[in-house]
């Protein structure tokens, strides 16, 4: 079974893979609005990571509260094997949608 994947899915579990151990809500905000230079709401975030969560492409854990937070632990993320496997899938997809086009109009 393919899992499907939205644009915006598809850059927070690529900010995950990123991050590593440093993938929680904000930090991922952060790389996507600075990547994308657009100011994503924390909201968006956090309800894009649960849908990632619940098609079982990453998991989350909670951190050890910290003094910086306040006394509060931090929901961390991490790439699942399924969530390895659509990021590789992604990367192939779009190369084969690049394939054919004139190098003077790549980007990349």
């Amino acid at each position: 079974m393919t899992v499907s994947v939205g644009d915006l899915e598809l850059a927070a579990l690529l900010a995950v893979v990123r991050l590593r151990e440093h993938a929680y809500g904000a930090r991922v905000r952060r790389d996507l609005s600075e990547r994308a230079q657009r100011d994503y709401s924390i909201g968006a975030i956090y309800t894009t990571l649960q849908r990632l969560e619940d098609k079982g492409l990453v998991a989350s854990t909670m951190s050890e509260p910290t003094a910086v937070r306040g006394g509060r632990a931090k929901r961390l993320f991490r790439v699942t094997g399924a969530g390895e496997t659509v990021v590789r899938r992604a990367r192939q997809e779009q190369a084969a949608f690049w394939r054919g086009v004139p190098s003077r109009l790549r980007t990349t």
